[in-house]
């Protein structure tokens, strides 16, 4: 059994700022590639951003410059630092944990984020 569980998500302002967090536990040895998904009303889940055990990342274009992915491989955590925050990043924001034995990908239950004055 693998637990997949995010935090961090709320209501906040335009400009405003979030930290997103993502702990893996369980019967997970090793995780490769960690990312955040985001899935608005209506619309297809997303990329939003993702780490490999390297540390090399990739974002939507939507995010790049106000958005940064980070790991703590001692932790299995992946945080999801939002900076400037807009009305467009409303959401529910998932969190994805590949293992590196099964390369299967394990899904959180989503945190929401609401943009809005």
């Amino acid at each position: 059994q693998v637990q997949v569980v995010e935090s961090g998500g709320g209501l906040v302002q335009p400009g405003g700022s979030l930290r997103l967090s993502c702990v893996a536990s369980g019967s997970i040895f090793s995780i490769n590639t960690m990312g955040w998904y985001r899935q608005a009303p209506g619309k297809q889940r997303e990329l939003v951003a993702r780490i490999t055990t390297g540390g090399r990342t990739t974002y939507a274009d939507s995010v790049k410059g106000r958005f940064t992915i980070s790991r703590d491989n001692a932790k299995n955590t992946v945080y999801l630092q939002m900076n400037s925050l807009k009305p467009e990043d409303t959401a529910v924001y998932y969190c994805n944990i590949v293992a590196v034995s099964t390369n299967i990908g394990y899904w959180g239950q989503g945190t929401r984020v609401t943009v809005s004055s």
